[in-house]
């Protein structure tokens, strides 16, 4: 088959349009998605009502995952109604506060509940050794997962020493389990202070209770810090409302009940 230059030519302001038409809608969500994180209400992109459907086009996914690699882009991941897997084979925080709260999940049939014990977990600053997140859905009775990773490959076995490659602000972590499969390291923490006084970033833990658990700094705001070697969390939610630096990043989805990434 013969190539038409002219076509060629024409067709050229075209996608050149569809390319920024495609960027300026991921600067657009990023905007938003930064000013919700800045007022403090819980949202999430929800995956269990429409995979990729957090940006407006084919063309703005690829702009985000391009922004998302290159750093500096805020994200929350949630699923309605249900947990999702995230594991990394280390992190390494400072400003690191943790409480136990009941926050409202919402169901898949739009109600929410608020029946279910949780740690909230955040850190001012993170750094992680790869990271994978699982999501396990159902699409006309099959079974899919939707796996997101990005830095280097987490192992099912973590390492005995890690060097983190993912740089994330204002991380938070909403789960019902959090494990570390090596030496966990904390420093200048004061466990079982009042959830209410447990600050990070400046601000107090979503959900805090006066009275309630809460593991904070002995150290004044930014002091406490904390090592884990390897990460398995049962997660409700995860949000990254800083900056968040993420290499390589991939999005697939596969058929099965995945385990890893």
């Amino acid at each position: 088959m013969t190539t038409n230059p002219s076509r060629i030519r024409r067709l050229g302001p075209s996608l050149a349009r569809m390319r920024s038409t495609g960027a300026r809608a991921a600067a657009d969500w990023n905007s938003r998605m930064l000013a919700e994180a800045a007022d403090g209400t819980r949202r999430g992109t929800r995956w269990g009502r429409g995979a990729f459907a957090f940006v407006p086009s084919v063309l703005a996914v690829g702009a985000l995952g391009t922004a998302l690699a290159q750093g500096a882009l805020a994200a929350n991941f949630s699923v309605a109604g249900q947990p999702f897997t995230l594991t990394s084979n280390g992190v390494e925080g400072t400003g690191f506060g943790a409480i136990v709260n009941t926050p409202s999940v919402g169901r898949p049939d739009g109600t929410t509940s608020t029946d279910t014990a949780m740690a909230r977990v955040g850190f001012a600053s993170a750094g992680l050794a790869g990271l994978c997140g699982i999501v396990h859905q159902t699409i006309a009775g099959v079974p899919y997962s939707l796996l997101l990773t990005g830095g280097q490959k987490v192992t099912a076995a973590p390492p005995t020493d890690f060097t983190t490659d993912i740089d994330a602000s204002n991380l938070y972590i909403q789960a019902t389990e959090l494990q570390a499969y090596g030496p966990t390291t904390l420093q200048n923490a004061v466990l079982g202070q009042s959830a209410d006084q447990v600050t990070v970033a400046g601000k107090p833990l979503t959900g805090a209770l006066p009275g309630g658990f809460g593991l904070g700094s002995a150290g004044g705001e930014g002091g406490s810090s904390i090592r884990l070697h390897g990460l398995n969390a049962t997660a409700y939610d995860a949000e990254m409302a800083g900056a968040l630096v993420l290499p390589d990043l991939k999005i697939r989805v596969v058929p099965g009940q995945a385990t890893t990434c």
